[in-house]
C-alpha cells in the first residue's frame, strides 16, 4: 500500500471515531504542514501510521483543550507529542502572551508524562532526513530491543547522545562508564560509528584514543 492510500485510510478511521469539535479540528487542522510531515518524515520512518494520532486533544495547565499536531502513543511506554511549527505562526506573528502560553503548555505536558518535540515547517519541507534522524534518536530510548542489530543501533545512538552532552571528544572509558559495558564492546560501537561516518577517530601516534562527532551529527 502506498502513502496516499494509507494516509487517506488513516485519516478516515480517525474521522469515524470522532464527533463534535474533535472531528471538526481534524477536518480543519490537518493541513499542508501536517500532511507534509506524514509524507516526508513519518511514512519513510515507519511505513505505517500505527499508534499515531492526528490532531490529538490534551488539556493544558489551565484545564483548556489543546490539539497537538500528532501524538504517538505506545501504551505506558511512550506518550510523544509532535508539533510542526511555521515561522509565521509561531515566531513572527506570536505576541508575548502567546509565547508565554506556549512555553507553559509544553512544560506542563512534559510534567504530566508527555514527551514534546517540535519541528519547523522549513525542516520538514527541506530537510526531512534530519527530522527522521532526530525522531529515531528519541524513539530509540523507548522502543523494545528485539535483536542484536536493534541493540547495536540503540547503543550507537546512546553514544551520540553522550558525545553531544559532553561537548568534547569522547573516549572509550566515557562509554564504558556511561553504558556499563566492557571496553571491547565500547570500542566496537565506536568503530562502527566511525565506519558509518558519524564519528571521526582522533589519533595520537598510531593509536586512536578519542573520537569526535562528525559535522553531520551537529545541529546548528
Amino acid at each position: 500500500m502506498g502513502f496516499e492510500q494509507a494516509h487517506a485510510e488513516w485519516i478516515g478511521i480517525h474521522l469515524k471515531r470522532r464527533k463534535g469539535e474533535r472531528r471538526g479540528r481534524l477536518e480543519r487542522g490537518h493541513l499542508h504542514g501536517e500532511n507534509l510531515f506524514a509524507q516526508k518524515v513519518w511514512w519513510p520512518l515507519k511505513g505505517n501510521f500505527d499508534h499515531l494520532h492526528p490532531e490529538y486533544e490534551v488539556m493544558d495547565w489551565r484545564g483548556r483543550s489543546y490539539f497537538a499536531d500528532f501524538a504517538y502513543l505506545l501504551d505506558d511506554c511512550l506518550r510523544l507529542l509532535i508539533e510542526v511549527k511555521s515561522y509565521g505562526t509561531h515566531v513572527r506573528d506570536m505576541d508575548r502572551k502567546g509565547f508565554c502560553n506556549e512555553c507553559n503548555r509544553e512544560t506542563f505536558l512534559q510534567g504530566v508524562g508527555y514527551r514534546v518535540i517540535s519541528f519547523s515547517y522549513d525542516d520538514v519541507a527541506d530537510h526531512p532526513e534530519l527530522c527522521i534522524t532526530l525522531i529515531r534518536l528519541v524513539l530509540s530510548r523507548y522502543l523494545p530491543q528485539n535483536g542484536p542489530t536493534e541493540r547495536q543501533v540503540v547503543g550507537e545512538n546512546e553514544i551520540i547522545r553522550l558525545a553531544i552532552s559532553l561537548a568534547r571528544s569522547i573516549r572509550p572509558i566515557d562509554v564504558t562508564r556511561h553504558m556499563r559495558i566492557n571496553r571491547r564492546t565500547a570500542v566496537q560501537l565506536l568503530q562502527s560509528l566511525c565506519a558509518k561516518g558519524r564519528l571521526i577517530p582522533l589519533k595520537s601516534g598510531n593509536r586512536v584514543l578519542r573520537y569526535e562527532l562528525a559535522k553531520t551529527q551537529l545541529i546548528d
